[in-house]
């Protein structure tokens, strides 16, 4: 069954990163400017939009729960790339210096997710896209406070770990949403 997985993440990362691309070519990387708790701030917006929608069972703007999703993986790649980035003030970084950056953390992160899988036996499968979207906006919650404390934390892991958890979570929610089938 991992081997699905990994197999279903890397489809998932595909489609982001090719919107992540069209992105940077349509508005450059003005995201640049934003510091990070802005970052943070944008994840829990898309989180938020869709627990709403989960709770209501409808929305009113045209883009689904399922572009939230990409949007938050997006983000949180961002976010990472913002943290190893921070010395740097250039705000417009070209994508072929973006893609490798992209492809890093997303291979960092699906390393994360096979050592997570690994013990807990693909339990994802199993939840609720509302629970899992719970813990997005409980993650980011903890992200805030972090953000908060100046990134000092007594034993808690770290505002990256916290973000690759959404990025798994988020592809987690996508599979099961089918979005590799639209």
């Amino acid at each position: 069954m991992i081997d699905k997985t990994v197999s279903e993440y890397k489809q998932v990362i595909e489609e982001c990163k090719a919107l992540f691309e069209k992105k940077t070519k349509d508005y450059g990387t003005a995201w640049r400017v934003l510091r990070l708790p802005s970052i943070t701030d944008q994840i829990y917006i898309k989180a938020q939009r869709i627990r709403s929608i989960q709770e209501k069972g409808a929305q009113k703007v045209g883009e689904d729960i399922t572009s939230e999703f990409v949007g938050i993986i997006n983000y949180c790649i961002m976010a990472i790339i913002q943290m190893e980035l921070q010395s740097d003030e250039r705000l417009e970084l070209g994508y072929d210096e973006l893609e490798p950056l992209y492809d890093r953390i997303a291979s960092e992160t699906l390393d994360l997710l096979q050592n997570k899988n690994h013990d807990y036996g693909e339990a994802w499968r199993e939840m609720r896209v509302s629970s899992i979207t719970d813990i997005i906006l409980m993650k980011l919650l903890r992200v805030k406070q972090i953000e908060d404390n100046q990134g000092k934390t007594l034993v808690s892991e770290g505002v990256k770990a916290n973000y690759q958890d959404m990025i798994n979570y988020s592809v987690f929610s996508l599979i099961k949403l089918n979005f590799l089938e639209q």
